[in-house]
């Protein structure tokens, strides 16, 4: 068994999902890892990761349409019998940063994964994405640890073999 720990650097576009499951696949193969786990975090508190649907768009859509409904921009309604509206207190990085921060609480920010004979265990229709809660693109930092098996690849007759 051995480690790798990396990261992958991911650029957003602004509020949305990124893809990154080619970036972490690659991870694996470039790391000559055959079976093992590996457990992702971002390092960042207004971003999270998700396991999600990669065939219909509108779950993405879905996604996001609803976790608004939930955690609003500026005020939030609190949950009192006599509801009322409060501000967030913490703004000063823009009105999108402490909905971001709840949002982030309320979804991933890790996920633990399998990989065996080199592919990584994940559904037909899922795909790994990184989820940005901000409005504006962010350089955002994903953490990758794998604990594995890696190929023992030998060199026979002017090619390699595993």
């Amino acid at each position: 068994m051995e480690q790798v720990i990396s990261t992958i650097k991911v650029i957003t576009k602004g509020q949305g999902f990124t893809d990154i499951t080619s970036s972490v696949k690659e991870f694996i193969r470039e790391n000559n890892f055959v079976n093992g786990i590996l457990i992702l975090n971002v390092l960042h508190t207004s971003c999270s990761l998700t396991l999600n649907e990669n065939a219909d768009p509108n779950v993405l859509h879905d996604l996001s349409k609803y976790i608004e409904s939930i955690v609003p921009y500026n005020t939030y309604q609190d949950l009192n019998i006599q509801p009322k509206k409060v501000d967030y207190e913490h703004y000063q990085e823009g009105e999108d940063d402490m909905p971001a921060h709840i949002k982030t609480a309320l979804t991933n920010n890790s996920l633990s994964l399998s990989f065996q004979n080199e592919k990584l265990i994940i559904g037909v229709w899922q795909a790994i994405y990184l989820w940005e809660h901000r409005y504006e693109r962010k350089e955002r930092l994903v953490n990758i640890h794998a604990i594995g098996e890696k190929a023992c690849r030998a060199y026979n007759k002017n090619k390699y073999s595993i």
